[in-house]
Protein backbone atom coordinates (compact mmCIF):
# COMPACT_ATOMS: atom_id res chain seq x y z
CA UNK A 1 0.00 0.00 0.00
CA UNK A 2 1.10 3.62 0.31
CA UNK A 3 3.85 5.01 2.48
CA UNK A 4 1.30 6.84 4.65
CA UNK A 5 0.63 3.63 6.54
CA UNK A 6 2.78 1.78 9.06
CA UNK A 7 2.67 -1.96 9.59
CA UNK A 8 -0.71 -2.99 11.01
CA UNK A 9 0.32 -6.61 11.32
CA UNK A 10 3.79 -8.15 11.44
CA UNK A 11 3.68 -11.06 9.04
CA UNK A 12 7.21 -11.41 7.68
CA UNK A 13 6.47 -8.87 4.99
CA UNK A 14 3.13 -10.40 4.04
CA UNK A 15 1.06 -7.36 5.01
CA UNK A 16 1.10 -3.84 3.63
CA UNK A 17 2.31 -0.72 5.35
CA UNK A 18 -0.16 1.14 7.50
CA UNK A 19 0.28 4.54 9.16
CA UNK A 20 -0.62 4.12 12.84
CA UNK A 21 -2.52 7.31 13.29
CA UNK A 22 -5.97 5.91 13.97
CA UNK A 23 -7.05 8.99 15.88
CA UNK A 24 -10.80 8.37 15.69
CA UNK A 25 -10.80 7.32 19.32
CA UNK A 26 -9.37 10.57 20.61
CA UNK A 27 -5.88 11.89 21.18
CA UNK A 28 -3.30 9.14 21.59
CA UNK A 29 -5.82 6.39 20.90
CA UNK A 30 -5.02 3.35 18.79
CA UNK A 31 -8.62 2.16 18.67
CA UNK A 32 -11.59 3.43 16.72
CA UNK A 33 -14.53 4.56 18.84
CA UNK A 34 -17.91 5.32 17.33
CA UNK A 35 -21.50 5.94 18.42
CA UNK A 36 -24.42 3.96 16.94
CA UNK A 37 -26.73 4.44 13.95
CA UNK A 38 -25.70 2.86 10.59
CA UNK A 39 -28.07 0.72 8.53
CA UNK A 40 -28.31 -3.06 8.71
CA UNK A 41 -25.38 -3.99 6.41
CA UNK A 42 -23.16 -1.05 7.37
CA UNK A 43 -20.47 -1.69 9.98
CA UNK A 44 -19.81 2.02 10.50
CA UNK A 45 -20.35 5.47 9.07
CA UNK A 46 -17.90 8.34 8.78
CA UNK A 47 -20.26 11.22 8.08
CA UNK A 48 -22.19 9.72 5.17
CA UNK A 49 -19.44 7.32 4.01
CA UNK A 50 -20.27 3.74 4.95
CA UNK A 51 -18.12 0.70 5.45
CA UNK A 52 -20.23 -2.28 4.46
CA UNK A 53 -19.89 -5.75 5.92
CA UNK A 54 -18.51 -7.22 2.64
CA UNK A 55 -15.81 -4.52 2.54
CA UNK A 56 -14.78 -5.28 6.11
CA UNK A 57 -14.79 -9.03 5.44
CA UNK A 58 -12.36 -8.62 2.52
CA UNK A 59 -9.88 -7.01 4.89
CA UNK A 60 -10.55 -9.43 7.75
CA UNK A 61 -10.30 -12.60 5.64
CA UNK A 62 -7.11 -11.32 4.01
CA UNK A 63 -5.40 -10.58 7.31
CA UNK A 64 -6.64 -13.82 8.88
CA UNK A 65 -5.23 -15.94 6.05
CA UNK A 66 -1.95 -14.02 6.10
CA UNK A 67 -1.56 -14.85 9.78
CA UNK A 68 -2.42 -18.50 9.24
CA UNK A 69 -0.02 -18.84 6.31
CA UNK A 70 2.83 -17.86 8.64
CA UNK A 71 1.80 -19.19 12.05
CA UNK A 72 -0.86 -21.80 11.36
CA UNK A 73 -4.45 -21.93 12.61
CA UNK A 74 -3.33 -22.55 16.19
CA UNK A 75 -2.28 -18.89 16.40
CA UNK A 76 -5.89 -18.01 17.26
CA UNK A 77 -5.55 -19.82 20.57
CA UNK A 78 -3.11 -17.16 21.77
CA UNK A 79 -4.41 -14.89 24.52
CA UNK A 80 -2.68 -11.83 25.98
CA UNK A 81 -3.90 -9.81 28.97
CA UNK A 82 -7.30 -11.45 28.66
CA UNK A 83 -7.69 -10.50 24.99
CA UNK A 84 -7.64 -13.06 22.20
CA UNK A 85 -5.59 -12.50 19.05
CA UNK A 86 -8.85 -12.68 17.11
CA UNK A 87 -10.19 -9.67 19.02
CA UNK A 88 -6.95 -7.82 18.41
CA UNK A 89 -6.97 -8.57 14.69
CA UNK A 90 -10.60 -7.51 14.39
CA UNK A 91 -9.79 -4.13 15.95
CA UNK A 92 -6.72 -3.73 13.75
CA UNK A 93 -8.78 -4.41 10.64
CA UNK A 94 -11.51 -2.03 11.76
CA UNK A 95 -8.94 0.68 12.40
CA UNK A 96 -7.22 0.07 9.07
CA UNK A 97 -10.33 0.30 6.92
CA UNK A 98 -11.61 3.27 8.96
CA UNK A 99 -8.42 5.11 8.16
CA UNK A 100 -8.64 4.36 4.46
CA UNK A 101 -12.20 5.68 4.47
CA UNK A 102 -11.09 8.77 6.41
CA UNK A 103 -8.30 9.48 3.96
CA UNK A 104 -10.72 8.99 1.08
CA UNK A 105 -13.04 11.63 2.56
CA UNK A 106 -10.08 13.94 3.07
CA UNK A 107 -9.15 13.45 -0.58
CA UNK A 108 -12.68 14.42 -1.62
CA UNK A 109 -12.53 17.53 0.54
CA UNK A 110 -9.25 18.55 -1.06
CA UNK A 111 -10.54 17.92 -4.57
CA UNK A 112 -8.17 15.02 -5.22
CA UNK A 113 -9.27 12.81 -8.12
CA UNK A 114 -7.91 9.73 -9.84
CA UNK A 115 -6.72 10.13 -13.38
CA UNK A 116 -8.25 8.09 -16.18
CA UNK A 117 -5.20 5.81 -16.09
CA UNK A 118 -5.53 5.35 -12.33
CA UNK A 119 -9.23 4.55 -12.66
CA UNK A 120 -8.34 1.86 -15.18
CA UNK A 121 -5.74 0.47 -12.80
CA UNK A 122 -8.36 0.22 -10.06
CA UNK A 123 -10.69 -1.57 -12.46
CA UNK A 124 -7.96 -3.98 -13.57
CA UNK A 125 -6.87 -4.68 -10.00
CA UNK A 126 -10.46 -5.32 -8.95
CA UNK A 127 -11.03 -7.68 -11.85
CA UNK A 128 -7.83 -9.60 -11.12
CA UNK A 129 -8.62 -10.00 -7.43
CA UNK A 130 -12.30 -10.83 -7.94
CA UNK A 131 -11.50 -13.41 -10.62
CA UNK A 132 -9.09 -15.09 -8.18
CA UNK A 133 -11.91 -15.80 -5.71
CA UNK A 134 -13.74 -19.10 -5.66
CA UNK A 135 -17.49 -19.31 -5.23
CA UNK A 136 -17.24 -20.06 -1.51
CA UNK A 137 -15.06 -17.00 -0.92
CA UNK A 138 -17.44 -14.74 -2.81
CA UNK A 139 -20.37 -16.16 -0.88
CA UNK A 140 -18.66 -16.03 2.53
CA UNK A 141 -17.48 -12.44 2.17
CA UNK A 142 -20.68 -11.38 0.38
CA UNK A 143 -18.59 -9.37 -2.02
CA UNK A 144 -19.01 -8.39 -5.66
CA UNK A 145 -16.78 -6.77 -8.28
CA UNK A 146 -18.16 -3.30 -7.61
CA UNK A 147 -17.29 -3.47 -3.90
CA UNK A 148 -13.72 -4.57 -4.68
CA UNK A 149 -13.28 -1.77 -7.19
CA UNK A 150 -14.59 0.73 -4.66
CA UNK A 151 -12.03 -0.44 -2.08
CA UNK A 152 -9.16 -0.14 -4.55
CA UNK A 153 -10.31 3.31 -5.66
CA UNK A 154 -10.47 4.52 -2.07
CA UNK A 155 -7.03 3.14 -1.27
CA UNK A 156 -5.63 4.90 -4.33
CA UNK A 157 -7.33 8.16 -3.33
CA UNK A 158 -5.94 7.80 0.20
CA UNK A 159 -2.41 7.34 -1.11
CA UNK A 160 -2.80 10.24 -3.51
CA UNK A 161 -3.98 12.73 -0.91
CA UNK A 162 -1.13 11.69 1.37
CA UNK A 163 1.35 12.45 -1.38
CA UNK A 164 -0.28 15.84 -1.86
CA UNK A 165 -0.04 16.67 1.84
CA UNK A 166 3.65 15.82 2.08
CA UNK A 167 4.63 17.33 -1.27
CA UNK A 168 5.98 20.52 0.29
CA UNK A 169 8.03 18.82 3.01
CA UNK A 170 11.62 19.92 2.56
CA UNK A 171 13.79 16.89 1.66
CA UNK A 172 17.06 18.79 2.16
CA UNK A 173 18.73 17.39 5.26
CA UNK A 174 22.35 18.16 6.01
CA UNK A 175 24.96 15.57 6.89
CA UNK A 176 25.47 17.26 10.26
CA UNK A 177 21.78 17.06 11.12
CA UNK A 178 21.59 13.41 10.16
CA UNK A 179 24.92 12.03 11.25
CA UNK A 180 25.17 9.49 14.01
CA UNK A 181 28.14 9.60 16.36
CA UNK A 182 29.42 6.78 18.52
CA UNK A 183 30.97 7.48 21.92
CA UNK A 184 32.13 5.69 25.02
CA UNK A 185 31.60 7.24 28.42
CA UNK A 186 32.34 6.88 32.10
CA UNK A 187 29.61 7.97 34.51
CA UNK A 188 30.07 8.89 38.16
CA UNK A 189 26.61 9.40 39.59
CA UNK A 190 25.53 12.31 41.79
CA UNK A 191 22.44 10.65 43.21
CA UNK A 192 21.26 7.52 44.96
CA UNK A 193 17.99 5.61 44.86
CA UNK A 194 15.71 5.65 47.90
CA UNK A 195 13.25 2.93 46.94
CA UNK A 196 11.91 4.23 43.64
CA UNK A 197 12.86 7.85 44.33
CA UNK A 198 16.05 9.48 43.13
CA UNK A 199 17.77 11.59 45.78
CA UNK A 200 20.82 13.81 45.21
CA UNK A 201 24.04 13.29 47.08
CA UNK A 202 25.12 15.90 49.59
CA UNK A 203 27.27 18.72 48.25
CA UNK A 204 30.34 17.16 49.84
CA UNK A 205 29.65 13.76 48.24
CA UNK A 206 28.98 15.40 44.88
CA UNK A 207 32.32 17.20 45.16
CA UNK A 208 34.00 13.85 45.82
CA UNK A 209 32.28 12.43 42.73
CA UNK A 210 33.55 15.33 40.64
CA UNK A 211 37.08 14.83 41.90
CA UNK A 212 36.87 11.12 41.08
CA UNK A 213 35.68 11.91 37.55
CA UNK A 214 38.55 14.36 37.07
CA UNK A 215 41.07 11.76 38.24
CA UNK A 216 39.65 9.12 35.90
CA UNK A 217 39.76 11.59 33.01
CA UNK A 218 43.41 12.35 33.76
CA UNK A 219 44.23 8.62 33.61
CA UNK A 220 42.50 8.34 30.27
CA UNK A 221 44.16 11.43 28.77
CA UNK A 222 47.60 10.39 30.06
CA UNK A 223 47.22 6.92 28.62
CA UNK A 224 47.55 5.15 31.95
CA UNK A 225 44.89 2.70 30.78
CA UNK A 226 42.61 2.14 27.81
CA UNK A 227 39.40 4.16 28.05
CA UNK A 228 37.26 1.06 27.80
CA UNK A 229 39.16 -0.54 30.67
CA UNK A 230 38.63 2.55 32.83
CA UNK A 231 34.94 2.54 31.94
CA UNK A 232 34.60 -1.11 32.90
CA UNK A 233 36.35 -0.41 36.20
CA UNK A 234 34.77 2.88 37.27
CA UNK A 235 31.62 3.72 35.31
CA UNK A 236 28.30 3.49 37.12
CA UNK A 237 26.47 3.02 33.84
CA UNK A 238 26.52 -0.61 32.67
CA UNK A 239 26.38 0.63 29.07
CA UNK A 240 29.70 2.02 27.91
CA UNK A 241 29.09 2.68 24.20
CA UNK A 242 26.29 4.82 22.77
CA UNK A 243 25.39 5.79 19.21
CA UNK A 244 22.95 8.64 18.66
CA UNK A 245 22.07 11.55 16.41
CA UNK A 246 21.18 15.09 17.38
CA UNK A 247 18.13 15.37 19.60
CA UNK A 248 18.44 11.87 21.04
CA UNK A 249 20.70 12.48 24.08
CA UNK A 250 20.88 14.81 27.06
CA UNK A 251 21.64 18.30 25.66
CA UNK A 252 24.83 18.80 27.67
CA UNK A 253 26.07 15.29 26.89
CA UNK A 254 25.19 15.72 23.20
CA UNK A 255 26.87 19.11 22.89
CA UNK A 256 30.10 17.83 24.40
CA UNK A 257 30.06 14.64 22.34
CA UNK A 258 29.41 16.40 19.03
CA UNK A 259 32.28 18.82 19.74
CA UNK A 260 34.82 15.97 19.84
CA UNK A 261 36.98 14.58 17.07
CA UNK A 262 37.50 10.85 16.71
CA UNK A 263 39.65 9.59 19.59
CA UNK A 264 39.34 12.82 21.57
CA UNK A 265 38.33 12.81 25.25
CA UNK A 266 36.05 15.46 26.72
CA UNK A 267 36.35 17.48 29.87
CA UNK A 268 34.08 16.33 32.68
CA UNK A 269 30.47 16.91 31.57
CA UNK A 270 27.64 17.45 34.05
CA UNK A 271 24.13 16.10 33.45
CA UNK A 272 21.23 15.12 35.66
CA UNK A 273 22.80 11.67 35.92
CA UNK A 274 26.11 12.90 37.25
CA UNK A 275 29.60 13.49 35.85
CA UNK A 276 30.62 12.03 32.50
CA UNK A 277 33.93 11.59 30.74
CA UNK A 278 33.29 11.02 27.04
CA UNK A 279 35.50 9.59 24.33
CA UNK A 280 34.51 9.92 20.68
CA UNK A 281 34.76 6.62 18.82
CA UNK A 282 33.36 7.79 15.47
CA UNK A 283 32.11 11.19 14.27
CA UNK A 284 30.65 10.12 10.94
CA UNK A 285 29.30 7.05 9.22
CA UNK A 286 28.12 7.54 5.64
CA UNK A 287 25.74 4.59 5.69
CA UNK A 288 24.19 5.58 9.02
CA UNK A 289 23.93 9.22 7.96
CA UNK A 290 22.09 8.37 4.76
CA UNK A 291 19.76 6.06 6.68
CA UNK A 292 19.07 8.82 9.20
CA UNK A 293 18.21 11.24 6.40
CA UNK A 294 15.47 8.85 5.33
CA UNK A 295 14.21 8.61 8.93
CA UNK A 296 14.24 12.38 9.41
CA UNK A 297 12.38 12.93 6.16
CA UNK A 298 9.74 10.40 7.16
CA UNK A 299 9.41 12.08 10.56
CA UNK A 300 8.80 15.44 8.87
CA UNK A 301 6.29 13.91 6.51
CA UNK A 302 4.54 12.22 9.42
CA UNK A 303 4.30 15.50 11.31
CA UNK A 304 2.91 17.31 8.26
CA UNK A 305 0.39 14.55 7.70
CA UNK A 306 -0.65 14.28 11.34
CA UNK A 307 -1.55 17.95 11.54
CA UNK A 308 -4.05 17.73 8.69
CA UNK A 309 -5.27 14.23 9.44
CA UNK A 310 -5.98 14.79 13.12
CA UNK A 311 -7.84 18.03 12.46
CA UNK A 312 -9.94 16.34 9.79
CA UNK A 313 -10.75 13.30 11.95
CA UNK A 314 -12.00 15.61 14.69
CA UNK A 315 -14.55 17.06 12.28
CA UNK A 316 -16.13 13.69 11.40
CA UNK A 317 -19.23 12.11 12.90
CA UNK A 318 -18.37 8.47 13.58
CA UNK A 319 -21.07 5.86 14.05
CA UNK A 320 -20.63 2.15 14.71
CA UNK A 321 -23.24 -0.57 14.20
CA UNK A 322 -22.52 -2.29 17.51
CA UNK A 323 -24.70 -5.33 16.92
CA UNK A 324 -23.28 -6.05 13.49
CA UNK A 325 -19.71 -5.45 14.66
CA UNK A 326 -20.10 -7.84 17.58
CA UNK A 327 -21.37 -10.52 15.21
CA UNK A 328 -18.27 -10.35 13.00
CA UNK A 329 -15.86 -13.26 13.46
CA UNK A 330 -13.06 -15.02 11.66
CA UNK A 331 -13.98 -17.47 8.90
CA UNK A 332 -13.31 -21.13 9.69
CA UNK A 333 -13.55 -22.70 6.25
CA UNK A 334 -10.76 -24.58 4.40
CA UNK A 335 -12.13 -23.30 1.09
CA UNK A 336 -11.65 -19.65 2.09
CA UNK A 337 -7.93 -19.04 1.62
CA UNK A 338 -7.72 -15.74 -0.29
CA UNK A 339 -4.89 -13.58 1.06
CA UNK A 340 -3.63 -11.33 -1.73
CA UNK A 341 -6.03 -8.36 -1.72
CA UNK A 342 -3.25 -5.97 -0.69
CA UNK A 343 -0.62 -7.57 -2.93
CA UNK A 344 -2.85 -7.08 -5.97
CA UNK A 345 -3.25 -3.42 -5.04
CA UNK A 346 0.53 -3.03 -4.75
CA UNK A 347 0.98 -4.63 -8.16
CA UNK A 348 -1.05 -1.89 -9.82
CA UNK A 349 -0.25 1.09 -7.61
Amino acid sequence: MGKWREKCVALAGACLLAFALIACGGEGSSRVVFTTGPRENEVFLLNEEACTLPELMVYLVTVQNQYESVYGEEIWNVRHDGETLEDNVKETVLARIAQVKTMYLLALEKGVELSEAEEKKAESAAREYFDSLNEKEVQTMGVDLEAIQNLYRQNAMADKVYQQIIADVNPEISDDEARTITVQHILIKTYYMDGEERRPYSEATQQEALQKAEEIRAKAVNGEAEFEELAAQYSEDPVITYSFRKGEADPAFEAAAYDLETGEISSVVTTGEGYHVIKCVSTFDRKETDANKVKILEERRREAFEGEYDAFVASLVRQLNDGLWESVSLIRDPEVTTADFFQVYSKYF
